[in-house]
């Protein structure tokens, strides 16, 4: 196959991680964007992933489709999450192309499953669990589509966008750490992805795409931990001793009305309440071992990133920005 793929979301950041670890790994990447961007090693294309025409252009003589784009702050995703699959579909197709999708935690119910496997039944009860469930029965069922899924818990790095979490609202881009902003309880384990090490998983998995399944699922195991383990890890990248907040769930409706992305987040509280992991017991055993970056380390590059903190070049010691 050529060594050419096309990434959808490569300015975000899981196709932005992705995009790296594609050219990291020798192949030549393109990237759609609504608007001009420095090129980075990136072939940038002017496009819409709503635009089935601009997307099926993008992917001429490519073998890989990443479709790693969603609609920012969790809105919109009744009208666009969909027909973007559709477009990424068509266009992979159109060139014999294996179509690669970042997932989600949303397809299970927290309250009934608390160790998920690739095979694991998806009950999701929330609507954005729903449509994660629907882009995926689509990729298994449309005939003639070779596709890859790698499902993974909540994205976190130095290049995330506002949907993260961590820069989203735990603690504030710019500003020391002096506070933890935790949804979940302090007790309950919780699945986090480190973003560097989910674009190397996927580029591994990518090339081993001559073993691959025409639908392939795998689960991305990341770091699991409680609240107070997260806080104190945090702690530990930023050099502070953070107090952890608890999130203000039932406030949150008050504020909905007002505010799209906090009504969106609402339905997100059961997977802060309860345990759920994921079993990476075939992602291993397809490539040999998860890429696993220590988590105090691979929160301090995040914090940076974000300008929480800065990093001495010499002695890699976090000091307060």
């Amino acid at each position: 196959m050529s060594r050419i793929a096309l990434v959808l979301g490569a300015t975000g950041g899981v196709g932005g991680e992705t995009a790296r670890a594609l050219r990291t790994h020798g192949w030549q990447v393109r990237g759609l964007t609504r608007s001009p961007r420095d090129r980075d090693g990136i072939d940038w294309i002017t496009g819409d992933a709503m635009d089935r025409d601009a997307v099926t252009r993008a992917a001429k003589g490519v073998s890989v489709v990443v479709h790693a784009v969603n609609p920012p702050g969790y809105r919109n995703w009744g009208s666009q999450v969909l027909p973007m699959l559709d477009n990424s579909i068509a266009a992979a197709l159109a060139n014999d192309a294996r179509l690669a999708l970042p997932g989600t935690i949303y397809n299970y119910d927290p309250r009934s499953v608390a160790v998920a496997r690739p095979d694991t039944v998806q009950r999701p009860n929330t609507r954005k669990g729903a449509i994660r469930a629907e882009m995926e029965r689509r990729l298994a069922q449309t005939p003639g589509l070779r596709a890859l899924v790698l499902r993974a818990g909540d994205f976190f790095g130095p290049r995330t966008t506002g949907n993260s979490w961590l820069s989203g609202g735990m603690v504030t881009p710019g500003k020391p750490v002096r506070s933890v902003l935790y949804p979940g309880r302090p007790d309950v384990g919780h699945a986090w992805a480190y973003l560097p090490d989910v674009g190397e998983t996927f580029v591994r998995l990518l090339d081993h795409e001559a073993e691959l399944p025409a639908f392939a699922c795998h689960h991305f195991a990341g770091h699991y931990l409680g609240g107070t383990a997260m806080v104190a890890a945090i702690g530990a990248a930023a050099g502070t001793s953070p107090k952890r907040r608890g999130m203000p769930w039932r406030l949150l409706p008050l504020v909905a009305p007002f505010n799209p992305t906090m009504r969106e987040m609402i339905e997100m509280e059961g997977y802060w309440r309860h345990p759920l992991r994921l079993d990476n017991a075939s992602l291993e055993a397809a490539i040999g071992g998860e890429p696993h970056t220590p988590l105090v380390q691979a929160l301090r590059t995040s914090l940076a990133a974000m300008g929480c903190i800065e990093i001495e070049q010499q002695s890699g010691l976090a000091v307060l920005a």
